[in-house]
């Protein structure tokens, strides 16, 4: 199971830590990932890391912004959010991808989710 924590409500131009703890299963070998859904669309995208940390991937509109992190002996993985703006207004989720390897689509597992509001 993955238990996402960390949303909240912010600025524009501040940061949010979003938090998502993994546990029932060894998630260390397997790659992580954020996804975000928006009011009135779809889920998206957000940023990934690979197993060992070593290798990660954002989508365009957070690079730069957006830095995720994993700490396999805590079984968390994190997403540190900066410069908020308002399109960044999206319930977040944590996911699984029972593969070392990163890639923005293949996650089974799911958590439930961590309201980000970006008011202007």
């Amino acid at each position: 199971q993955l238990q996402a924590s960390g949303g909240g409500l912010v600025q524009v131009g501040g940061s949010l830590r979003l938090s998502c703890v993994a546990s029932g299963r060894a998630f260390r070998n397997y790659a992580m990932g954020w996804f975000r859904q928006a009011p009135g669309k779809g889920r998206e995208f957000v940023a990934t890391i690979r197993w060992s940390s070593d290798v990660t991937y954002y989508t365009n509109s957070v690079k730069g912004r957006f830095t995720i992190s994993r700490d396999n002996a805590k079984n968390t993985v994190y997403l540190q959010m900066n410069s908020l703006r308002p399109e960044d207004t999206a319930v977040y989720y944590c996911a699984a991808r029972p593969s070392p390897f990163i890639a923005t689509s293949g996650y089974d597992y799911w958590g439930q989710g961590t309201e980000v509001t970006v008011s202007s």
